[in-house]
C-alpha cells in the first residue's frame, strides 16, 4: 500500500489569503471571527446589521494594518443577499468561505407570542442564512473549486427549552437541517456545510445571565449545573472549530453540527 506524506499539522488550519465573508459581524461572535480571521491573514469581508459596530470593527482592524471590505446590511432579500456576495468578490477577486454568525431571539410563551416576533426571529435566523448561502453557493459553484460555509446553529436546534424558546428553537433546528441538506446537495461541488452549536456565550444578549447578583445569578447556576466544564462560554471559544471548518483540516468533514457548549448536550 502507498503511503502518503505527513502533512504539516499547523499547515492545515492555514486561512491566510483566503476570501472569508462574515455576517453578523457586528456580533459578539462575528466579530471576534473576524479579528481571528484577519490576524490569520485571511482577507475579511464584513456585514451585519449595526452600521456604527462593523466601522469600529473596521477601523480597528485597518489600524493593525488588515485590509478588509465592509457593507453595512442585513441579507432581507434576494437584492441584499447577492450584493454582499458581490463586495466580497470585487474586493478579494472571489469567495472562499462563508461564516454565518448572525442571531436574534424574543423570548415568549406560544400562547402569548405576536405573529410579528416569530417572524422576526425567522427572518434573522432561517430566512436571512438562507439567502445567503444560495448567493455565496451560486458563487463558489461557479468558481468550480468548492468552499467552505459555517452556519450558526445551536444547542437549542437540540433540545427544548420551557422559557418561551418556540421561535428560537425552531429557527435553530431549521439552521441543522439546512446544514445537512446543503452538504448533500453541494457536496458533488466539493463545498463543505458545517455549523457550530454554542450554549450560552457572552454577548450583548446574554450578559445579565453574567451578572452576579438578581435573575442573571440564578438563570445561571441552573445553566452551570448542566455545564461539565463548569463555565458558560464566551466567543473566542468558538475560534478553534471556526478555523477548522474553515480550512483543509476539515475537508472530509460535512453535514456536521459541532456543539461546543462545555458538554452541556452530553448529559
Amino acid at each position: 500500500m502507498a503511503t502518503r506524506a505527513v502533512v504539516d499539522p499547523g499547515s492545515l488550519f492555514d486561512v491566510a489569503g483566503q476570501s472569508i465573508l462574515v455576517a453578523g459581524a457586528s456580533g459578539a461572535f462575528g466579530s471576534v471571527a473576524a479579528r481571528a480571521l484577519a490576524v490569520a491573514g485571511a482577507n475579511v469581508t464584513l456585514t451585519g446589521a449595526s452600521a456604527g459596530k462593523l466601522e469600529a470593527l473596521t477601523e480597528e482592524l485597518r489600524s493593525g494594518g488588515v485590509e478588509v471590505a465592509v457593507t453595512a446590511r442585513r441579507p432581507l432579500g434576494e437584492h441584499d443577499a447577492l450584493a454582499i456576495v458581490e463586495a466580497a468578490v470585487s474586493a478579494h477577486g472571489r469567495l472562499d468561505g462563508l461564516v454565518v454568525a448572525s442571531g436574534l431571539n424574543r423570548v415568549a410563551p406560544i400562547a402569548e407570542q405576536p405573529l410579528a416576533q416569530f417572524d422576526e426571529v425567522i427572518e434573522a435566523n432561517l430566512r436571512g442564512p438562507w439567502l445567503l448561502c444560495r448567493a455565496a453557493g451560486r458563487q463558489l459553484i461557479a468558481q468550480g473549486e468548492g468552499g467552505k460555509v459555517v452556519l450558526l446553529s445551536s444547542t437549542r436546534g437540540l433540545l427544548g427549552h420551557p422559557a418561551g424558546y418556540s421561535a428560537y428553537c425552531s429557527s435553530k433546528g431549521a439552521i441543522t437541517q439546512l446544514t445537512r441538506t446543503l452538504a448533500c446537495e453541494w457536496g458533488r461541488h466539493g463545498i463543505n456545510v458545517n455549523a457550530i452549536g454554542p450554549t450560552v456565550f457572552r454577548s450583548d444578549l446574554t450578559a445579565w445571565m453574567y451578572a452576579d447578583d438578581g435573575a442573571g445569578r440564578q438563570t445561571r447556576e441552573a445553566m452551570l449545573a448542566r455545564i461539565p466544564l463548569g463555565r458558560l462560554a464566551e466567543p473566542e471559544d468558538f475560534i478553534g472549530t471556526l478555523f477548522f471548518l474553515l480550512s483543509r483540516a476539515s475537508d472530509f468533514c460535512t453535514g456536521q453540527v459541532i456543539y461546543v457548549d462545555g458538554g452541556y448536550t452530553a448529559g
